[in-house]
């Protein structure tokens, strides 16, 4: 293993910040990092060295990987903060986290006045009705431009659906048909088809099922479901493999670190003896 230790601007003064590339094995080429406080103290993750500095500094906008502060973070964090300040006497802020389906019915209470004193007086009530609110059409598009960013801010690459799978609406597109199956998933236990009917494509406005996703009917087929499973078995495969080899990483530089200091306390009794 190669090893590269330097001091981090970013952290205060004496904190240092150090490079182990791997030499050998699955992981070869691979790069851990690792941060020593001034008094020699170890740490291996991020959340071990927020515990660690406590109320010192803020390490929200902190990139453990490169060792240096994320300035848009740091702007994003900044303007949050002058935000929430802002609104701190304007309520509590809406921590609501379901899908953004707008409903017809009112979310509060109305007064009803109950009239029994005429003898005609019937109550009709259609219980579908009462169930069954109409739901916005072609919602899942205001999902649309949002993309998921690592800690690194690098754009983190989607799923590929399958080629079977084809949109209907306006403007239906990979990434709003992708929405709108997680979305289904999500919020429904019946089984996803797509829309059944084939009216759907000359007039999406008038026949769409708001209970599926925006795509047309599909089948997942005996291969479909057998490939799936090799993948699912593939992955899980490498991913044995990556943390054995991560394990024995650990263990190689937990041994080393041991040799050295076998090997420092050899040398520090030999010049005691001098």
């Amino acid at each position: 293993m190669e090893k590269k230790r330097w001091d981090c601007t970013a952290l205060p003064k004496g904190w240092k910040m150090e490079e182990v590339t791997r030499k050998s094995g699955l992981s070869a080429g691979k790069s851990d990092v690792y941060y020593f406080s001034p008094s020699g103290k170890k740490f291996r993750s991020k959340p071990q060295l927020a515990r660690y500095l406590g109320n010192q500094m803020d390490l929200s906008s902190f990139d453990f990987r490169t060792g240096k502060m994320l300035m848009s973070k740091l702007n994003k964090n900044r303007q949050r903060l002058r935000y929430d300040n802002n609104n701190q006497n304007k309520g509590k802020p809406d921590l609501n986290t379901s899908l953004p389906v707008r409903q017809t019915a009112s979310i509060f209470k109305q007064p009803v006045t109950k009239v029994t004193n005429h003898p005609n007086n019937k109550v009709k009530s259609d219980p579908q009705k009462a169930v069954e609110q109409p739901r916005q059409l072609f919602w899942e598009k205001k999902l649309s431009g949002l993309n998921a960013y690592d800690i690194a801010e690098e754009l983190v690459k989607t799923m590929e659906l399958p080629k079977g799978l084809q949109g209907v609406g306006p403007g239906c597109t990979d990434k709003t048909l992708l929405s709108a199956i997680a979305s289904a998933l999500h919020t429904s236990a019946a089984p996803i088809t797509g829309q059944l009917s084939a009216a759907v494509e000359k007039n999406p406005g008038v026949w769409l099922n708001t209970a599926q996703p925006l795509c047309k009917a599909f089948i997942v087929t005996d291969e479909d479901i057998r490939k799936q499973e090799e993948l699912v078995y593939s992955v899980r495969k490498r991913l044995e493999e990556a943390l054995m080899a991560d394990m024995l990483a650990h263990v190689e530089e937990a041994a080393g670190e041991g040799e050295a200091l076998k090997e420092e306390g050899s040398s520090s009794e030999a010049m005691e003896s001098v």
